[in-house]
This record gives C-alpha cells, structure tokens and sequence, in this order.
C-alpha cells in the first residue's frame, strides 16, 4: 500500500470519490474564494464602487468613484524586472543545447512569465510537465481549480484539479503514475472517463514565502488592498468636495437701486447697487495642501510595501547616475527580486528534473554529473549604465582576473552565454590575455 492509498483509507474511509471531498473541504473553499475575490479585484471590482448615494441641498447625490488601478502597475513591474531577460542556462555544453532545444519548443520563456503573474497575484500556481507528440510541454493549473494533497509529514502525495464547464463537475486526479479524468455527467454520481500513464509524476506546486503556512503561498495584493482602499477613498472624496464647493453663493449687502429683488439668473448679468451696498460671491476653502500630504504619504507607503522604486513610476526625478547611483535607487527593487527568484528556482529546478525525466523516454540520456552541472542565471531589468560596466569587464579583462564566459554573463548585451561562447571560438576571436597563455575550449582562461 502506497503513501496515497493509506492517506485515503485512513482520511476518506478508502472512498472511491475521496477526491469530491477534498474539493468539498472548508479549508480549501475558503482558499478559492479569497482567489475569486483577488481576481474580481484585478478586474476593477474595487470597494471604492460600494459607494452610496446620499442627499445634499435636499436633492439625490451619486458621488464620485474613482478606481486606482495600481496594483497592476506593481504587480507588472515585479514580474518584468525578473523575467523580462529570459533565464539563462549555464553548465555542461551537451545538457544546455538539449534543455534549450525543449524550452523553445515548450516555450517556456513565456511560461515563466505566467507562472510568476499568478504566483504573486494569487500566492500559488501548478504546473504540469507532460509529452505531447514528443514534445515536452507543460501546463498550468489555476489556483482556484488546484487542491494539493498533502500528508501528515507535508509531502505531495496526490493533486487534484476541479472545474466546472456546462453545468458539469470535472475532476482530473494526478499520482504519482497516473492521471485520471471522472465528471459527474449524468447526475448520477463520479464516473471515470479517462486514465493513461504519468510519466512525469505530480504537478510542480509554486508558491511563495507565507508566515501562516510552509504549503501555500500569499497574494502581494494582501499588502496593498488597504493602502489602495485609502488612496481611492481619498481623491473620490476630494473630487466630491471641489465640485460641491465650487459653486458658491452670491450674497448682496445694503440695498440695490431698484428695490427690487435679486434674480435666480443674476450669475452673468449685472446689476445696479445703491451707494455704500456691497454683492460678492463666497465660497468655502479647500484645503488642498492637507489633501496633497495624505496622498503622496499613501502613495509612498504603497511604494515602500511593495518594495518598488519611486523613479519606475516617474516620482523621482533623475540624471546622470553612476551605476552605484542606479543600484541604490532599485535596492529594494533587487531585494524584492531575488526573493521572487528563490521560489521561482526551486520550481524551476524541480521542471528540469522533470524533463530530465522525458528525455530519457526520447532516448536522450543526461547523466548525473551533467545534470548537476545544470544552474539557471536570472538577469534583472535593473537600468544600467552599460559604458561603465563594460569598461569595467575590460580591464578586469586585461589584468587576467576574468574569463570570458563570466564577461559575457556579465555583459548588458549578451542573452545566451553559451551560444555566444560557441560563436567566438568558432570565429577563432578567443585572444588570450592571461599570464600562462592558456584558453579553455569554451573560451575562459585556465
């Protein structure tokens, strides 16, 4: 009996549906519905809309809502400054040019992508590495349609995924060996559909760092919503109160010529007043500097929690910065990042085994000390100043403290390491400028 088969024994009293429970859980219901509520937020369905009417000067007010949509901003920002440059696969010459080969057939640059998106909108995302046709691919598992199984010591053991399309209930189970396909179509219970072999094993469950648990992961936007909440509540408030106060009323003292009384229409007209009489307008007095200090300090705080520079919004005004100038301005940038990169690598490392895995299927062989040899560079979208930088790999260059595979990945223009590598030794462009006169075959000094 496997690790599964006394989990569902022990748990669902060995229950040929044990996976209908599961989806059924209170736990995991929750865990969906704060997903939907994180993406009808994205969707513009903001707090600020529940707004109600009111009454001012006896007559029905609607007030203003205004929608600040920079959660998007940030969450894009922080996706892009990671994965705008694709990775970079570095090692053994034999296991990169056949882990590249499957990355863009699967194109997985832009998998990356969607796979940091989700995780930091929502906290978690899945990943499924199958074959199709000999081509590795793989697909993600929405959050709110993923319902991970663990065991008492917090190892996957079993995934299941649930949707619902035409009124019916699909389940797709994945162990460890296979996969398999019930729906709930006919109304009478879970029937099997389908069930074929897994020969990658269980889906890649990414996630991020989260206090309350070591299994899933927390939406960024639980950082933000308050802030942003405060920010539309503000600026809608302030537009009611400028657009209420700018019609003032108009106020006549001593007695006009006439006698007479002062039109409705008066605003546009003139009129005659008796000597000593005064007519002006008054208004009420915004207080917009109150305002403004509210805002920008809601503003900041927004910028400050979510670790983003103010310059990428265009708050900061900036010219001519040095690099070490530049690297302070996006530290907090940097640090954000290489965060995201911890458990972006760990999923990632967990893919290439997997893909480890199909090749030998396909009759390609990766070894152990080719496979270890394997490491995922990540190139920030940190703004550079690339003339410094390249000077700088220059004269390292000519003291002999560098080899040219790290000046290439250190490069502001180089994107593939290994291929430019092969590039320049093939050109015969390799010049040697260390003390012993030795080039390795990839181009570095030895």
């Amino acid at each position: 009996m496997n690790k599964l088969e006394k989990y569902i024994r022990e748990k669902y009293d060995g229950a040929f549906d044990w996976f209908v429970e599961v989806v059924g859980e209170v736990y995991h219901q929750q865990r969906v519905m704060e997903i939907m509520n994180k993406k009808e937020y994205l969707n513009g369905n903001h707090k600020i809309l529940k707004r109600a009417s009111y009454k001012y000067n006896g007559k029905e007010f609607a007030p203003r809502k205004i929608v600040l949509q920079y959660a998007k901003t940030l969450l894009n920002f922080q996706k892009a400054y990671l994965l705008q440059n694709p990775i970079t696969l570095t090692g053994n010459e034999k296991a990169v040019k056949e882990y590249q080969k499957v990355n863009r057939k699967g194109k997985y640059d832009r998998l990356n992508l969607k796979v940091l998106d989700k995780i930091l909108k929502y906290g978690q995302v899945a990943e499924y590495v199958y074959m199709d046709k000999g081509v590795i691919k793989s697909k993600l598992i929405d959050s709110s349609e993923g319902y991970p199984v663990y065991d008492h010591e917090n190892n996957l053991i079993a995934f299941v995924q649930a949707y619902v399309n035409d009124a019916i209930t699909y389940y797709i189970v994945y162990e460890e060996d296979t996969v398999s396909t019930y729906s709930n179509a006919g109304g009478e219970g879970v029937n099997l559909i389908e069930r074929y072999a897994n020969l990658s094993g269980l889906p890649i469950v990414y996630h991020n760092e989260n206090e309350l648990s070591e299994l899933e992961g927390r939406s960024e936007l639980d950082d933000w919503i308050q802030i942003l909440d405060s920010m539309e509540d503000l600026i809608s408030k302030y537009t009611d109160s400028f657009y209420k106060f700018i019609d003032p009323i108009f106020i006549t003292q001593g007695q006009t010529l006439k006698g007479e009384a002062l039109p409705s229409e008066v605003v546009g007209k003139g009129i005659n007043l008796d000597d000593g009489a005064d007519a002006k307008f008054v208004s009420n007095q915004l207080d917009y500097q109150s305002f403004e200090t509210i805002y920008k300090t809601l503003l900041q705080s927004l910028l400050d929690v979510s670790q983003t520079p103010a310059v990428s919004l265009n708050k900061t005004d900036i010219s001519n910065l040095s690099e070490v100038s530049i690297k302070l301005l996006f530290q907090l940038a940097n640090i954000k990042a290489g965060m995201n990169e911890q458990f972006m690598r760990e999923g990632l490392e967990q893919r290439n085994e997997k893909v480890r895995k199909l090749l030998e299927y396909r009759g390609i062989k990766v070894t152990d000390d080719e496979f270890e040899s394997l490491d995922l560079v990540f190139q920030y979208a940190t703004p550079s100043n690339d003339k410094e930088i390249i000077e700088n790999l220059k004269e390292l260059r000519e003291m002999g403290a560098i080899s040219l595979e790290s000046i290439l990945g250190h490069s502001p223009y180089t994107t593939d390491v290994q291929m430019e590598l092969g590039k320049i030794v093939s050109e015969g462009n390799v010049k040697d400028n260390s003390k012993d006169g030795n080039v390795d075959d990839n181009g570095g000094l030895v």
